[in-house]
């Protein structure tokens, strides 16, 4: 299954994420901070998307409400209803 997601109040504009059999396949971020996005794509990949949700959720970037890491989770939250 591939999620597309579109993060809201930060900088990346666009998440692909690819899950097979609720373990995360790959993760794609349009935008946002290159170096960072492409270390947490690596490090949740081939993790259970429950996983994921843990240790992502509530992270926040400076004083933003929200961060890459969070909106991740939200994308993945977002696929399991």
């Amino acid at each position: 299954m591939t999620i597309e997601y579109t993060p809201r109040g930060v900088c990346s504009r666009k998440m692909t994420i690819e899950i097979e059999a609720d373990i995360i396949k790959s993760v794609n971020v349009e935008g946002g901070c290159s170096g960072n996005l492409q270390g947490i794509s690596r490090l949740v990949e081939g993790m259970p998307v429950e996983e994921a949700i843990a240790r992502l959720d509530g992270i926040r970037c400076g004083w933003k409400n929200t961060s890459c890491p969070d909106q991740l989770a939200a994308a993945l939250k977002q696929h399991r209803k």
